[in-house]
């Protein structure tokens, strides 16, 4: 059975663990000063009660920039990152925001084209802005306000 929760941050472990073992983005420490940020929401994409993968998004006024996202390796195309942009896509739009902005790098194929079959738009470049020296692309979508 496939669900969505709220993570909290006594979760912490499991986020950084998660991470560690795909795209080893943020440290624990990084990990502890998102969940303390004003307007981050953290939510988990479950099969039966194991977290298969994680959304971090930021609202600040009409927007929501996310700061996160991924699914464990295993579970790739099999539909649970579809399942959880979805769900962000219409919590957002629940939340009357005008758009969704992310970063990805360049070099990820597979991620450009899994934010571009959601409409999500390249609107600018970040130059050398990972750690591999990859450009970061910034992408953005519109949503629909009520």
């Amino acid at each position: 059975m496939i669900s969505i929760k709220h993570i909290k941050e006594k979760d912490i472990d499991l986020c950084y663990e998660l991470d560690s073992n795909t795209i080893s983005l943020w440290s624990k420490n990084q990990w502890a000063k998102e969940f303390k940020k004003d307007g981050v929401n953290v939510f988990g994409i479950l099969l039966s009660n194991l977290v298969v993968g994680i959304c971090v998004f930021h609202v600040v006024l009409d927007e929501a920039q996310i700061n996160f996202f991924v699914v464990n390796h295993k579970y790739r195309k099999k539909g649970f990152g579809t399942y959880l942009m979805s769900y962000l896509i219409e919590e957002c739009e629940k939340l009357n925001l005008k758009k969704l902005i992310l970063e990805v790098s360049h070099s990820n194929f597979s991620a450009d084209k899994f934010y571009n079959s959601f409409d999500f738009n390249t609107v600018g470049i970040r130059r050398d802005y990972y750690k591999d020296g990859s450009d970061a692309l910034l992408k953005e979508k519109k949503l629909r306000t009520k």
